[in-house]
């Protein structure tokens, strides 16, 4: 998997201070999309070990509320083997640390993966540039859902987050 950047202080993707992998690779091709350079798979960096060490690094500071897994798509084909296990890998080494994913797939649709066994919020569905609204947090446009991920799953529905 490539990968774009890690932005190490952030707080307009998710609740709190957090860490985020933007990962390479998009089917989705959204117009107006805000990370288009994002799209090709092949492009950026490789996400070696010394990307996950630099990663995890960043991670382990107190302030450091989580890790949110943005691109591109972390879900593109391509990338849901190791934004998957580094997932787990995140969860294992960080409980107390929530995973927030990015994703132009809506929850119906991947409610089976694995990797939502370890995340614990889901933005999804894809931007639409006439539902946009700057004033929508944590999301781009108005269709797409801030999800509970833990209660969707044990409710077997959509749970939004409160």
């Amino acid at each position: 998997m490539k990968y774009h950047n890690i932005t190490k202080c952030d707080m307009l993707n998710g609740d709190g201070i957090r860490v985020v992998l933007w990962v390479s690779g998009c089917s989705h091709f959204c117009p107006e999309c805000q990370n288009k350079i994002t799209w090709d798979a092949g492009c950026g960096l490789e996400f070696d070990e010394n990307a996950k060490k630099e990663l995890f690094q960043a991670l382990d500071k107190d302030y450091i509320s989580g890790l949110t897994l943005s691109g591109g798509d972390p879900l593109f084909v391509g990338n849901r083997l190791t934004t998957t296990a580094l997932a787990k890998e995140v969860k294992e080494k960080f409980p107390n640390k929530t995973i927030w994913l990015y994703t132009g797939f809506i929850f119906e649709e991947i409610k089976d993966l694995e990797i939502l066994k370890y995340v614990d919020v889901l933005v999804d569905g894809k931007f639409i540039a006439e539902l946009k609204d700057n004033n929508y947090h944590w999301a781009g446009s108005t269709n797409q859902r801030i999800i509970d991920v833990k209660k969707s799953l044990e409710n077997k529905s959509v749970v939004l987050k409160k």
